[in-house]
């Protein structure tokens, strides 16, 4: 029974050990890596909760580090990537020369700093304020108040991926657009702390009447993914949120 209770909090662990090998990766730039991480450690948080459910252990605690493990996942990981491509936008893609030696001095040789690119940051911060209400708010039980931090961190990993794999000129030049890059992160803090109501891929049953938004979304994100890719991302969560504000009365009623 001991170990019954601890599986759910075990999972949530390897959320939080995935999104800490993750920001690894992407303070050195390497972004794939960063994001299959991120897409595992995504993977572990959707899994937590329902076996804490299934398993009838759900705690307090469970809840807590639910939220921390997301704080690195889905808070500080997409803040340092939105980071890294403003820094890219403005042609600053080192915040300092790192060395392979120790020195117990601080050196400021070959230092490059710029303020914008920690506007990345604010997404971060606006993640933190939403996990701190999400525990607070009871209402969300069937739904989310705001975008969830996962689904718009799979916004902004989207975006170094289309880079790479993508290979299209106007898609690389609106994600290198340093006014864009912009836009999207005052966005994404607003998505995060707004009060849109947005479904949950919660499951009471499997009845297609009750479920026909939740299957729906699940259909035509295939479709996107098949034909997009990477790019489908993006558009995913726009039409999530899009789909979320039509059926506006059907989550109300939840």
């Amino acid at each position: 029974m001991m170990i019954k209770r601890h599986i759910p909090n075990i999972v949530t662990l390897l959320n939080l050990f995935c999104g800490s090998i993750a920001v690894i990766f992407a303070v050195h730039n390497n972004f794939v890596a960063a994001s299959i991480f991120v897409f595992l450690g995504i993977f572990f948080d959707f899994f937590d909760g329902l076996l804490a459910r299934k398993l009838n252990v759900q705690s307090p605690l469970g809840v807590q580090l639910d939220s921390l493990a997301d704080m690195v996942t889905s808070g500080l990981v997409p803040g340092i990537i939105m980071f890294k491509l403003l820094s890219l936008s403005i042609d600053t893609p080192l915040f300092f020369n790192a060395t392979d030696e120790w020195s117990s001095e601080m050196h400021w040789i070959g230092f490059k700093f710029s303020w914008l690119p920690l506007l990345g940051l604010l997404i971060t911060l606006a993640s933190a304020y939403r996990l701190a209400k999400f525990n607070i708010d009871e209402d969300q039980q069937s739904y989310f108040k705001g975008l969830p931090t996962p689904a718009n961190t799979l916004l902004i990993v989207s975006l170094p991926l289309i880079l790479e794999f993508q290979n299209n000129d106007i898609m690389n030049s609106m994600i290198l657009n340093k006014w864009i890059l912009i836009v999207l992160t005052l966005v994404s803090c607003y998505l995060l702390n707004s009060n849109i109501k947005l479904f949950a891929l919660k499951f009471k049953d499997w009845s297609f009447k009750t479920n026909a938004v939740r299957y729906i979304f699940i259909i035509l994100t295939l479709v996107f993914i098949v034909m997009f890719h990477f790019a489908a991302i993006p558009i995913v969560i726009l039409f999530y949120i899009l789909l979320s504000l039509f059926s506006k009365s059907l989550t109300s009623k939840e």
